[in-house]
């Protein structure tokens, strides 16, 4: 119970930090000028004290609040659960930024692919997990790059169809979750586009010829597949 209760607040704080580079961020990229570092207040916190809050940071807040507090049960070995919670952590930033600008950054994506390498080391997964994360990297990358060069031609170039930052969203996510549950994230990625693609359709709020953003599908699924992707790959992939 404690260890959930040090998970809660843990979760707050980096939901508040998410927050903060979230604003921060955007604004550095296209800013022309030095831009200074601010954190953006807590929602949570100012809805406790019944003040205006903007709806995003609040969310975050409480989702990661809740998310990390119910962490140790859902990762009950050490080395993972601190592995996969720094994951955890860079993908819902990476949603949260590319929901509101559909932009994934380099900055963002290229330290997490690293530190991913380097923690294959200490997760606790089948042996050579360190060449598990590398093939991973290998093959998400290629896969969704040559996704990305058939969108480009059957679209044209900077069509929105799919982004090269969806491609380095791919790499990252091999790193993170290794040959075994790369495939099974990127399938479920693209099985969660099409989904929320469709219902938004059916319901008019895009068109046929509309390009959403598929960062957040990816990055989501890269969640799932790091608290549930052991469970499932055990269940699809063993013999019949």
């Amino acid at each position: 119970m404690f260890l959930h209760l040090i998970f809660a607040v843990l979760g707050f704080f980096i939901g508040m930090l998410i927050n903060s580079l979230a604003d921060f961020l955007p604004t550095w990229r296209r800013s022309e000028t030095a831009v200074s570092w601010q954190w953006t207040p807590s929602g949570l916190w100012q809805l406790v004290r019944g003040q205006a809050a903007r709806r995003r940071p609040w969310l975050v807040e409480l989702s990661t609040l809740l998310l990390f507090a119910v962490l140790p049960a859902l990762i009950p070995a050490w080395q993972n659960l601190f592995v996969n919670s720094f994951h955890i952590a860079v993908l819902i930033l990476i949603i949260v930024i590319d929901l509101e600008n559909r932009l994934i950054f380099d900055i963002v994506i290229y330290p997490a692919t690293i530190i991913a390498l380097l923690g294959s080391f200490v997760v606790t997964r089948e042996e050579n997990s360190i060449r598990l994360a590398l093939v991973g990297a290998v093959t998400g990358f290629v896969i969704f790059g040559l996704l990305y060069m058939a969108a480009q031609w059957r679209y044209g170039a900077g069509s929105g169809a799919l982004g090269a930052g969806d491609v380095k969203l791919a790499l990252a996510m091999g790193a993170m979750l290794g040959f075994h549950r790369i495939l099974f994230a990127l399938g479920l990625g693209i099985l969660l586009g099409g989904v929320i693609s469709f219902l938004l359709l059916l319901s008019r709020r895009v068109n046929r010829q509309s390009h959403l953003p598929y960062g957040q599908y990816l990055a989501t699924a890269a969640i799932i597949m790091l608290i549930w992707g052991a469970q499932l790959a055990q269940r699809y992939m063993q013999p019949v």
